[in-house]
Order: C-alpha cells, then structure tokens, then sequence
C-alpha cells in the first residue's frame, strides 16, 4: 500500500548530472504560498510522525520535499519513522518503544484508538485550514465530533487487470473464484481486505458481529486460494506491472502508480460493493510536543502541499484546494473521484468487538495454513 510515483524521475536525474558537473545535487526549497501563520517558537524541537509507507511526498519525484520545507519554515525537528499496517502502528504506540507524536491510522483504528484512550483531543478551530476539508469527510462515524482526527487521504478498493491477456471480464469479486483464472489471480494477505472478499460477494456486513458469517466467508476463502496464485501486499506492484499475474484486489490510488509502468492494466470497482476508507492526522496524547503536532497537521492542509501529496501518493484528496485545482495531476480522475452514478455500494470498516477479532484473526491462520 502507499507507493510512489516515478513520472518526473527521469527529468530529475537528468537536472542532477547537469547540476553536479558545476555544484552539488540537491533539493531545492520551493516559494509556498501559505494561508496559515507559521512561527519559529518551536525551533530546535523534535516532532516525531508515524505513516504509511511511502505516503507523503518527499522531493523525490521532483515535487516538494514536505518534511524539509516544514523544517525550513519553522526549525522544527521531523523525526518521520512509517508503518505498514494499522495494527502494526497499533502495536508500536501501544508497546511505547517510541514517542510518537503525530499517527496517520484509517478509520476503524482510530476508532479503536478512541475507546482505548490513546489520542489526545484536536481543537480544530485552530487550524486555520480545516475549513478546506470537504463536508463528505466531517463528522463520519469514527470521530463523528471530529475531536480525534484530520483527514488526510481516501481510497476504495477495486480489482486491477491485464487488458492485454483478459479482453473481457465480469465487473465482480467472483472473478478470484473464477477457475478460467486459475494461478493467474492474487488476493491480499491482511485478514481485513482478504475477508472484504469474500462477505461482500456473499452479501454480509463488512462488520459484522455474527461468527456463523465469519466462518462461511473462510469457507469460501478456502475454497478460492486452489485458484490464487498467492497472497500479497505490495508486492502485487511487481507481479501486476511485469504480468506475472493478471488479477489484484487492491487500492485504487496503487493501480494509478502501477498503469504507469505497465499501460496494459485496467481497473474496475466491482458491481457488488467495495471498502472505503480514510486515513486521518491524530495527535497520542502521549505526545511530547503537541504545539509542533498542530502546527504540523495544519501545514499538511495548505493547499500547495496537499496537492504535492495527492500527486504523489495518487489517492483521493479530502481537501477542496486539491480536489478543484485543475493543475492537479488527477484533476477529474474518474477513479479516484467516480461521478454519482458510476459510484459503487461502499462499506467503512469499523473496529469490531474484540471476541469477533480473535475470531477472525484465527480464522486468517487457519486459511493460511490450509
């Protein structure tokens, strides 16, 4: 999940190797234009953030290197570590190894986070950016007072294919069950989306609280993995963009990333339902520098830098200064933003009761080892 993109790479190599026959290479700071003030008062103190992998723009595509300008502007510390996962940042903040100031989790685990005391409140009208935030991503379930958290990007999940060696293919999760398919196709390796799979195509809440449900939707995981190829994560970018496989559940914002390298892949949101979901800016209340962290979430809300971000990580933005700007890389992408009627039945994952985790996460071992 979360991987970057490369399109302006190659121009920025080249600027290098002219650069360095008359000085050193390096990034270069940018002109922003900012509608928050920003101050020095923190200079010389340490913000620590935790995200995904790969989900932020870090100057190295030749856009903005946003740690290092916020650095530059305020001469505070970045100490940006990542994740792979939401339970493994969960695990992380919960063991206390590090003291993080700043998680980027998805919905369901800030909803957990909540019940478990573990983020501190966001006074949002200190953020002289969060008016950009557009309505549709205010007061959802998981922080329905949006005391917790500040939207930073939004995805669905949808099946990738190779066009070039499947010319005509039903527009359903079944098409991982489907045997003309056999050791073509992949699935995720979380529990999570793996499950998603299989209780969408059999019709079953996404949360629900019915072990009976839980157990028919292993079964039909059991049933299916004879068909895969094998479960991945990220490493669907190399078996989809080589055509190693031909069929990948995974993020939107990813097939964005892979169709660059490889013009063969399609996409498509399945007609049964997908997940949706968001991932948020939160504050632990653990934190040890809570000012630099609002500071921080509210540079991450300027309209220069989220795009950079959104044209970075390839996600749909939850910011109105991205989502209308036409110099946007994915200005009007049909993908990341469907029109009303090309919309498919969504689902939030919610945090489910502990009982049912275990159940499922159980469940996941057994389907792995069968």
């Amino acid at each position: 999940m979360k991987n970057l993109k490369f399109r302006s790479l190659s121009l920025a190599i080249i600027v290098c190797i002219v650069s360095l026959l008359f000085s050193s290479c390096g990034y270069e700071y940018v002109d922003l234009e900012l509608r928050g003030k920003y101050d020095r008062s923190l200079e010389g103190t340490v913000l620590t953030v935790y995200n995904w992998g790969e989900y932020i723009s870090d100057g190295s595509d030749g856009t903005i290197d946003v740690n290092r300008e916020f650095e530059k502007l305020t001469g505070i510390k970045v100490n940006y570590l990542t994740f792979e996962s939401n339970e493994t940042m969960f695990s992380q903040v919960e063991n206390g190894g590090v003291n993080y100031d700043i998680v980027i989790p998805s919905d369901y685990m800030i909803q957990r986070m909540i019940k478990e005391g573990m983020l501190d409140e966001i006074d949002t009208t200190a953020l002289s950016n969060y008016d950009l935030i557009a309505d549709d991503y205010k007061g959802v379930y998981f922080d329905p007072e949006e005391k917790y958290s500040v939207p930073f990007n939004v995805g669905m999940v949808g099946i990738i294919y190779n066009g070039k060696y499947i010319k005509d293919i039903e527009h359903s999760w079944n098409v991982l069950w489907d045997e003309k398919y056999k050791d073509m196709a992949l699935n995720f390796n979380n529990p999570r989306d793996a499950f998603m799979t299989a209780q969408i195509l059999q019709g079953t809440d996404l949360n629900s609280t019915n072990e009976k449900e839980w157990e028919a939707a292993a079964e039909l995981l059991k049933k299916g993995k004879k068909n895969l190829q094998g479960y991945v994560m990220d490493e669907v970018y190399g078996k989809m963009e080589t055509g190693e496989a031909y069929i990948a559940p995974y993020y939107a914002g990813d097939y964005l990333t892979m169709v660059e390298t490889n013009p063969d892949l399609k996409f498509f949101y399945p007609k049964e339902g997908t997940n949706i979901f968001i991932d948020s800016a939160c504050i632990l209340k653990s934190a040890e520098n809570k000012a630099a962290a609002m500071m921080y979430i509210n540079f991450l809300l300027e309209p220069d830098i989220a795009t950079a971000n959104a044209d970075y990580i390839g996600y749909a933005s939850p910011n109105t200064a991205v989502i209308n700007n036409k110099d946007y890389y994915y200005y009007g992408n049909e993908i990341l933003y469907p029109k009303k009627e090309d919309m498919p039945p969504v689902q939030y994952y919610h945090d489910i009761d502990e009982k049912i985790r275990r159940k499922y996460e159980l469940l996941w071992i057994d389907i792995k080892l069968y």
